[in-house]
């Protein structure tokens, strides 16, 4: 089979790398030969994934700045001449978005902003991939799947915040991009990734993998909401596709939004979710009903058809799949004789997950 070198002594610049997502993202671009420079404020959460396996040392330059810094943004796309980018940086949380209103405001869509003019300055750049969210669409809880082009809304401050990035990506991609710039931006659009070393708070599979392997009870808000439930690395290697596509995009026709979500078979209810881990983990945990407070959707489904039309894009991987090899790295990673061996285990997942899709 043909090897795919698109990816080799590429210069890309992730922000975000602290994070989740950009931790996973970081191991895929190492893999793949990438120079991958990091752009982002340390953890937030404790234990994290990035700090804790010190996956610095997949990285050529590890910045911890702020994305709301646009000054020291500027100076370090100068620095480094990426020629991709992908701008996963942001507040990522529905709940701290309702405690933290103005400070998700300020990261998400300023920090989106200074993204966009930063990369407005830096003539290096042939894609950049800006990262937001499924919740962007004004969800009416009318049990539909959300295209591209569906209106665009957000009942809380965290989606209405990535709602507001992807229009003025979109404004920005009409105002500077389409002669003024060689540089070809798509947005992207995907939720309930799941997979190891994700701690964020309140994340269902977090408190799943926390309360059974210690045998105690899990509470959870909204037992019968339903998720598409996707593997991190599946969106990933999405953009991935994406961004290869706009590298050589002289027609610019992979410019805009994009969608990459599960097919709806994978919706799981949270309940359902929280039986499959117990099972899993073979614990003996109750699983509980707590208050909720805030407003959550209960339903929640993208259509990526467009993906699959123009980039071949699909999961692979059913709802169960993506659960137990998540809660597989949790249980792992519990072990504490065999944590030094986490990143092993974690390319060893990315490694084995790249055949089943032929992304060699």
């Amino acid at each position: 089979m043909k090897r795919n070198n698109f990816w080799k002594n590429k210069t890309v610049l992730l922000t975000g790398h602290t994070g989740f997502k950009g931790s996973w993202l970081t191991l895929i671009l190492n893999n793949l030969g990438a120079k991958v420079i990091g752009y982002a404020l340390n953890p937030i959460s404790k234990p994290n994934f990035f700090d804790g396996s010190n996956l610095s040392q997949f990285l050529k330059k590890d910045y911890r700045a702020n994305i709301k810094d646009l000054k020291k943004l500027k100076s370090v796309l100068r620095k480094i001449k990426p020629s991709i980018v992908f701008h996963l940086a942001a507040q990522s949380s529905v709940l701290v978005g309702y405690k933290y209103p103005k400070e998700t405001i300020e990261t998400n869509v300023i920090g989106t902003v200074n993204m966009l003019e930063a990369i407005r300055s830096c003539n290096t750049l042939k894609s950049a991939i800006i990262v937001t969210t499924d919740k962007v669409y004004l969800n009416l809880e009318r049990k539909i799947k959300f295209k591209e082009t569906a209106a665009l809304g957000g009942h809380d401050i965290y989606s209405s915040s990535k709602a507001a990035c992807e229009i003025l990506t979109e404004s920005y991609i009409k105002s500077f991009y389409s002669k003024l710039n060689n540089c070809k931006i798509a947005t992207v659009r995907s939720g309930n990734c799941i997979g190891g070393g994700d701690w964020t708070k309140d994340r269902i599979v977090k408190d799943c993998a926390e309360a059974f392997l210690e045998n105690k009870n899990l509470f959870i808000r909204i037992p019968n909401a339903s998720r598409p439930w996707q593997h991190v690395m599946e969106p990933l290697f999405g953009y991935l596709k994406l961004a290869e596509k706009l590298y050589y995009d002289n027609k610019r026709k992979y410019v805009g939004s994009w969608n990459f979500g599960p097919n709806i078979k994978n919706n799981l209810k949270v309940l359902e979710v929280a039986k499959y881990g117990r099972k899993i983990l073979k614990s003996k945990s109750k699983i509980l009903k707590t208050k909720q407070i805030f407003y959550e959707s209960r339903h929640l489904s993208l259509d990526s058809n467009k993906a699959f039309k123009f980039l071949k894009w699909k999961t692979i991987l059913n709802a169960k799949q993506a659960l137990k090899l998540t809660f597989e790295w949790h249980n792992f990673y519990n072990n504490k004789s065999l944590r030094y061996q986490i990143v092993n285990f974690t390319m060893n997942q990315i490694k084995n997950y790249k055949k089943k899709i032929n992304y060699i």
